[in-house]
């Protein structure tokens, strides 16, 4: 009974802090700035954080000495730029106001996971600025953040942000915008809450910029050159601000190569990482692929860069072939076959609507014959 009254608390002060929210933009309109915005956010911070402590305090004990290993890995940076550990992680679109669905997923695989994936985008909305919540509440939840951070510059407020060029034009060399600081005020705040946080996290910046096809921070739109400009330029703002608790992640495109021409060089890059995904034959351009045929052939290339490896959206679809056994065979012996690859995110998407025309289903923890796939290959490492 407990229990149910303090999640109805939860729900009723959810409600209340929206209908404040409402009521604040109707009545301040426009006027309605930073020091407003930041108090309805704190309100929220605070709902969120009681509802986080909540799932912590269910799964406290089991998370706890299912994680104790990690405490120190996540508390120094250098053990986790430098690890010889394979840690798992996960992402899951549902994942927005808690961390439950996480928790669902581990209970599907029996596991806990050290790593923690969210994505976030650049521009001028509240949600688009630091997210302190989800970052505080991964590290309360006693694992590491990752965070997927894209540069989408048509989301910026031009009053907001003076000096930025028009809507229209952002697009078109905009990493090297970027490069030569028009958007640095931007970057400077994201930095100093992320110093302030004092949480260990990865942040994966632009990712897949060989790919022209699909984000505005493409070869479509920028020089490789202007995007190494842009890489260096946005690690040195943080660098100089003394948010060292940032762990950089450069991720290229596996499809689309030149991996060399787009490398901002070993003292700007702490982990190399890519996607393996199997589409399936979801669609025209797509067709049923082991992960060995999506992934094996890079892995010599990767490695050259001597750094730990990411695979930082790793899954298949059930389209065009049998998933269960696509995972057990991706995961038979793979600290033995990939030994450089220190971390491996499930891409846990149940409504991916970012490649093709129909939303695409990732998940699998309802899929019994999967979760026991993954769960039986994983218990023997």
């Amino acid at each position: 009974m407990k229990k149910v009254l303090y999640r109805l608390l939860i729900v009723i002060a959810t409600i209340f802090t929206g209908i404040l929210l409402v009521a604040s933009v109707t009545y301040f309109g426009d006027e309605s700035t930073g020091p407003v915005d930041d108090f309805f956010g704190k309100v929220t911070t605070g709902i969120r954080s009681i509802e986080n402590k909540y799932i912590l305090k269910k799964r406290e004990k089991s998370r706890s000495l299912a994680l104790d290993w990690f405490t120190e890995y996540r508390a120094d940076k250098n053990k986790l730029v430098n690890t010889e550990l394979l840690l798992l992680g996960a992402y899951d679109n549902l994942a927005v106001q808690n961390f439950e669905p996480i928790v669902a997923i581990e209970d599907s695989l029996n596991t806990v996971f050290p790593l923690v994936k969210i994505y976030t985008a650049w521009g001028s909305k509240r949600e688009q600025r630091f997210p302190a919540d989800e970052v505080n509440a991964i590290s309360s939840l006693g694992s590491v953040p990752v965070i997927t951070w894209e540069p989408w510059l048509n989301d910026f407020d031009k009053q907001a942000l003076p000096g930025i060029p028009d809507s229209e034009f952002r697009d078109s060399d905009g990493l090297l915008a970027i490069a030569r600081g028009v958007y640095d005020s931007y970057v400077d705040r994201w930095a100093q809450e992320a110093k302030d946080s004092g949480v260990l996290m990865f942040l994966r910046f632009a990712h897949e910029m060989n790919d022209p096809y699909r984000y505005p921070w493409g070869p479509q739109n920028n020089k490789p050159e202007e995007f190494i400009q842009a890489w260096r330029h946005v690690v040195s703002r943080f660098k100089d601000i003394g948010a060292d608790n940032v762990i950089w992640v450069w991720s290229p495109h596996l499809a689309y190569g030149e991996f060399e021409a787009y490398y901002p060089g070993d003292e700007f890059v702490d982990w190399v990482g890519t996607g393996t995904l199997n589409y399936g034959t979801v669609a025209p351009w797509s067709q049923w692929w082991t992960f060995d045929e999506i992934f094996a052939k890079s892995y010599e290339t990767f490695s050259e860069y001597g750094k730990p490896i990411m695979i930082s959206e790793y899954g298949t679809l059930a389209v065009g072939g049998d998933r269960a056994k696509w995972y057990k065979e991706s995961l038979s012996g793979f600290p033995e076959k990939f030994p450089l690859v220190k971390g491996l995110l499930f891409f846990h998407n149940s409504t991916d609507a970012t490649t093709t025309y129909q939303v695409l289903n990732w998940s699998f923890k309802n899929d019994p014959e999967v979760s026991a796939a993954i769960r039986n290959v994983i218990g023997t490492w």
